[in-house]
């Protein structure tokens, strides 16, 4: 490695780490691989294999015209387990990410997989519409996102890394060095992929596809997500997937994954080593 190419021809950037049994880290939107790093880092240093890689158009992997659906997306995702052998593995995606774990288990019959971990995730569907009234109003993504995405990127991406982590007027979770780090993954996203994920993410209804959680799923989401409310979302999951636990951070926005650094890890090493974890919610 580091990287793989998948069948439409797309270098897909991987990182490995370590050795054991795999755990496989899938990032958000607009991020890459590099978000991860606290955590692949001390998964691996507990003993995991952590498989990380980009998302085709962001990272450093390519930039193609195509292929931002969550079938294709689905399809790299099965690539990577392909080309690293992994098996047995833990899926734990972020926030868009776990579109790509959904639409895996149902499409590839979750091959190769024995657990999974929704964290922040889009599943089950965030569009508001008459089957979904708790969602997130079309305008958002086409006239919040898409639109202040074309006319100054760089502008839109510094006032949503505010939001993404909970950053106020007075007071902020995280220092102005994490949130240029944010700026800079977005950075390297391309154009074409960035504006496409949105109506990936945004509009993908993945109800049909939690049948297909036939694995332990942990679900962890922040109670004051601005960027993914908990109710369409995580609240949603849990009801919808068998054998899902959900977990509730109060308080913590989207960037949990920064904000409740710590805790997500402690939670993940005893989800994936079966030990006991934070409080619950049941539905």
């Amino acid at each position: 490695m580091p990287y793989i190419k998948t069948r439409d021809g797309v270098d897909l950037y991987v990182k490995d780490w370590g050795s054991g049994r795999p755990v496989v880290l899938i990032h958000g939107w607009p991020l890459n691989s590099d978000s991860w790093d606290d955590h692949a880092l001390a998964l691996a240093e507990a003993g995991h294999r952590v498989i990380a890689y980009d998302r085709r158009g962001f990272g450093r992997s390519s930039q193609p015209w195509t292929g931002y659906d969550y079938d294709t997306l689905a399809d790299d995702l099965a690539q990577v387990l392909a080309a690293t052998g992994a098996q047995d593995a833990t899926l734990v995606g972020f926030s868009m990410g776990g579109g790509e774990i959904a639409r895996y288990m149902s499409r590839h019959d979750g091959k190769g997989v024995n657990g999974a971990a929704l964290i922040a995730s889009v599943v089950p569907y965030l569009l508001k519409d008459d089957s979904n009234p708790d969602g997130v109003d079309g305008s958002v993504f086409d006239e919040q996102m898409k639109a202040p995405i074309r006319k100054d990127r760089a502008a839109f991406f510094a006032a949503f890394a505010k939001m993404f982590y909970g950053v106020g007027y007075i007071t902020s979770p995280v220092s102005d060095q994490i949130l240029h780090h944010f700026e800079l993954m977005a950075s390297q996203a391309g154009l074409k992929g960035v504006l496409d994920c949105i109506d990936a993410f945004g509009k993908t209804d993945f109800r049909p596809d939690l049948a297909a959680f036939t694995v332990p799923t942990l679900i962890i989401h922040g109670t004051s997500d601005q960027t993914v409310p908990i109710d369409p979302s995580a609240r949603a999951a849990a009801r919808g997937i068998s054998n899902a636990e959900l977990i509730e951070y109060d308080g913590e926005p989207h960037g949990l994954t920064v904000t409740a650094k710590d805790r997500l890890t402690r939670d993940l090493l005893a989800f994936i080593g079966g030990g006991s974890r934070t409080a619950t919610w049941q539905p």
